[in-house]
């Protein structure tokens, strides 16, 4: 089915955070399979632990006990300080998780309509339900009705919260990005993020975060709510949790804890064998590789470098981000600039338009980041003349 527009390039193989296409090119991957891909291409201890795996069991099913998918939610617990994991096989699916989540949660507490707020710019999936709490109606167009509950306010708008709990009667939750990616890079202030605790706290509500594009290392923290003090009650995440392997996961804790009980929820494929060896051995490359540490470095030097390199370029409005998870604003639409790009050897993504994202492997040192730089600060002076 046509349900992307391709660009026209295939590629052949990979090796760190380079790719090769079909015809023998070779690019800058800056975008990592959208945020899939922290370890790059073909990294040797990843590749391995898929190899000797698959010699052992692929798949049994959730009908039984699965050892490494128990060690794998170990570790996540350990990461997140949270108790509890259901595996899935993508972001989309571990966002349903937690809506279903919340709304068992509500339902518990007597409420028969229970409401999600989420928030303007929301990007959380496009299955039904997530793409209800998504906002985009580029997205949403043609699939109404969509589910009700949700209910919406701006980001980094704490007053904005306080009337919607006001004006509405049964909200159980509020889910958000601490990072929104596909809306252009959008951070929460850290103050924002506390405030929003300190309300759930408050209230009773679920706090759940959706960190499938900023898990798992891209900002300098293994998750990237761990840049400020508070601790959700659901976070969900995927994309850099398999390098590359379809997996997700949706973890619980505090009052989100022991909700879900056998029956309540499933998935055939989720937490495979196969899917938590990948994830385990993300999860060691991280840790010892020291890719979270790498991240804040690269990402710090990549950022003031692009906005030390732009500041005097009219048609640039914000450099901003956080690790490796950046987005260049245009005051004018700069699509073309991903096909511009990519035959200066380069891959990005352009969203909403008008901003330029990139999501290099955690793996990049500085001469690529710097390779990085090279090419987008005269490409996008460039672009932006006499616009």
């Amino acid at each position: 089915m046509p349900t992307y527009n391709r660009y026209p390039v295939a590629f052949d193989h990979g090796q760190g955070i380079w790719l090769y296409d079909t015809e023998g090119n070779r690019y800058l991957d800056a975008i990592s399979g959208i945020a899939v891909c922290p370890l790059g291409h073909n990294h040797t201890a990843f590749t391995q632990a898929l190899i000797e795996q698959s010699k052992k069991l692929i798949h049994t099913s959730n009908l039984y006990n699965i050892p490494l998918q128990e060690k794998f939610a170990a570790k996540l617990c350990q990461e997140s300080d949270m108790q509890q994991v259901f595996f899935a096989n993508s972001g989309t699916e571990a966002n349903e998780a937690a809506i279903k989540i919340a709304r068992l949660y509500g339902h518990n507490k007597g409420i028969s309509l229970p409401k999600i707020i989420v928030m303007e710019g929301a990007f959380h999936g496009r299955s039904m339900g997530s793409l209800s709490a998504t906002h985009n109606s580029k997205h949403q167009e043609g699939f109404a009705p969509l589910l009700e509950g949700f209910v919406r306010a701006p980001l980094n708008d704490i007053a904005a919260i306080e009337k919607c709990l006001s004006d509405n009667e049964g909200i159980v939750a509020i889910m958000l990005e601490p990072i929104q990616g596909e809306s252009g890079i959008n951070p929460c202030a850290a103050s924002y993020l506390e405030a929003l605790q300190t309300t759930c706290d408050k209230q009773e509500l679920l706090l759940i975060l959706d960190e499938v594009q900023t898990g798992n290392g891209r900002t300098g923290k293994y998750f990237s709510f761990q840049h400020s003090s508070i601790q959700p009650d659901v976070l969900t995440t995927a994309k850099g949790l398999g390098n590359g392997f379809p997996i997700g996961a949706c973890l619980t804790g505090g009052r989100a804890a022991d909700v879900m009980h056998a029956g309540h929820h499933g998935s055939t494929f989720g937490g495979s064998p196969l899917a938590s060896a990948a994830g385990l051995a993300v999860n060691q490359a991280i840790h010892d590789e020291k890719l979270m540490q790498n991240a804040a470095i690269q990402g710090e030097f990549l950022l003031k470098s692009l906005q030390k390199n732009l500041a005097d370029i009219t048609a640039v409005k914000e450099v901003r981000g956080m690790g490796l998870m950046i987005g260049i604003e245009l005051s004018v639409p700069c699509s073309e600039l991903v096909n511009l790009a990519r035959e200066k050897g380069i891959l990005i993504t352009v969203q909403m338009d008008k901003v330029v994202r990139l999501l290099p492997p955690l793996i990049i040192n500085k001469a690529e980041t710097q390779q990085i730089i090279d090419i987008l600060s005269p490409l996008i002076r460039e672009f932006c003349h006499d616009r």
